[in-house]
C-alpha cells in the first residue's frame, strides 16, 4: 500500500516519558518515518509530570474546547503541542484536569516510576476512553487522513475498536490500516468492570466488546479486544506476555516479530512492513 501519513498513539514518548523500550521505540519510529519524508502525527497524554514550561507545551486554541461525553458526562478536551528538536517532530498531547491530573513534584525528590502514572486504577478505563476519543476527534479536526495507525501501549487498545466500529464511516479513518504495537508492559490492576457499560453508551454492540462483557478487564483482555479489531500486529520489546503472542499467532494477523537492529535499520523494516498491509 501506499504510505504517505501515519499516526502514532502512544502511551509514552521520549523524553516526556523516562527512557524504557516503549518510550524510545515512539519516538525512534516516528522520528525515523518523518525522516523519510512521510507525513506524522505523533500523540501522547500531558501527564501531570509533564512540565509544560519546561518542556515547552503550548495549548492549541483552534483544537481545545471540545467536550468529549464519557457515561453520560462531559469532559473538556484540551490539546497541547511540542516540538522535538532538532528533528522537527510535533508532539501533541491530550489533556484534561480530570484524567491527568497536574502532580507537584518537589525537583529535589527522585520523580514518580512513570509506569506508576495512572495512579487512579477505578477511572483508569475512562482515562483509556478519554485519551483515544480525544486523538481521534482532533485528528479529524486536523483533517488529515492517515494511512497507517500505530497504537502503543495498553491506554491505546481500544483504539483500534473505535477505529473500526464507531469511525468506520468517518473519511479519516475508513481506509486505514491499524496497527498494534506490543511491548513489555501490564496493568497495576484490572480496569473498572463497568467498562463495557460504558463502551455500550457509545453505541457498541455486545459482540463488538465480548472480550470485556461483565468483567474487570486484565491486559489479556484488553490485548485481545485489540488484536480483534486490528490489521497488523509488530512486536517491539524481546519480552511480552507469552498469552498475548499466541493470541496474535491464532489470529492470522500479520505479524512482524521483534529484531534488535540498530535505529536506522528497525524503521526501515517498520515501514517494510507497512508497505506490505
Amino acid at each position: 500500500m501506499d504510505i504517505n501519513k501515519v499516526l502514532f498513539i502512544s502511551q509514552e514518548i521520549s523524553p516526556y516519558v523516562k527512557d524504557n523500550d516503549m518510550s524510545l521505540a515512539s519516538r525512534m519510529l516516528a522520528q525515523g518515518v518523518q525522516e523519510k519524508g512521510i507525513e506524522v502525527r505523533t500523540f501522547m497524554p500531558k501527564y501531570g509530570f509533564v512540565n509544560a514550561r519546561t518542556k515547552q507545551l503550548h495549548e492549541v486554541k483552534r483544537l481545545s474546547g471540545m467536550n468529549l461525553i464519557i457515561d453520560d458526562t462531559d469532559h473538556p478536551l484540551v490539546i497541547k503541542v511540542a516540538t522535538l528538536q532538532p528533528a522537527r517532530l510535533q508532539v501533541y498531547f491530550i489533556y484534561n484536569e480530570d484524567y491527568f491530573t497536574p502532580e507537584i513534584v518537589d525537583s529535589s525528590t527522585p520523580r514518580p516510576k512513570e509506569l506508576e502514572i495512572y495512579s487512579h486504577p477505578s477511572d483508569n478505563d475512562e482515562r483509556s476512553i478519554f485519551y483515544v476519543r480525544g486523538v481521534l476527534e482532533t485528528v479529524k479536526k486536523l483533517r488529515w487522513i492517515p494511512a497507517v495507525i500505530l497504537c502503543s501501549g495498553w491506554i491505546t487498545a481500544l483504539a483500534p475498536l473505535y477505529i473500526k466500529k464507531f469511525y468506520n464511516d468517518d473519511p479519516s479513518y475508513r481506509d486505514a490500516k491499524v496497527v498494534l504495537s506490543l511491548f513489555d508492559e501490564d496493568l497495576v490492576e484490572p480496569l473498572n468492570e463497568k467498562l463495557a457499560e460504558k463502551l455500550a453508551f457509545d453505541g457498541f454492540e455486545a459482540e463488538d466488546i465480548e472480550a470485556i462483557v461483565g468483567k474487570a478487564a486484565t491486559y489479556l483482555d484488553l490485548m485481545k479486544l485489540a488484536i480483534a479489531n486490528c490489521d497488523a500486529v509488530m512486536q517491539c520489546s524481546s519480552n511480552v506476555n507469552e498469552q498475548v503472542l499466541e493470541l496474535v499467532k491464532d489470529s492470522g494477523l500479520p505479524f512482524l516479530p521483534y529484531e534488535e537492529l540498530e535505529s536506522a535499520e528497525t524503521v526501515n523494516r517498520a515501514m517494510e512492513f507497512f508497505h506490505s498491509l
